[in-house]
């Protein structure tokens, strides 16, 4: 089973970015996708395997915050 969050991209420098989630910042591999300041990932691993918009992003965020109340 893949679990991957998202979270927004606040810099980037080459394949790497730093990506927010939530207050918590990451240095994010990011050779899969293309993304730019302002977007979103879904990361694994360490790895960004999606790029997407705020809307999807909110999304999936409100899904984490179902099962985590379960």
């Amino acid at each position: 089973m893949c679990v991957a969050y998202p979270g927004k991209v606040i810099g980037v420098e080459g394949r790497t970015a730093e990506v927010d989630f939530g207050g918590n910042v990451a240095r994010v591999n990011v050779g899969l996708v293309n993304v730019a300041i302002g977007e979103y990932v879904l990361v694994h691993a360490g790895m960004a395997i999606e790029a997407m918009d705020a809307e999807k992003a909110r999304g999936i965020l409100e899904a984490w915050e179902l099962v985590l109340e379960a």
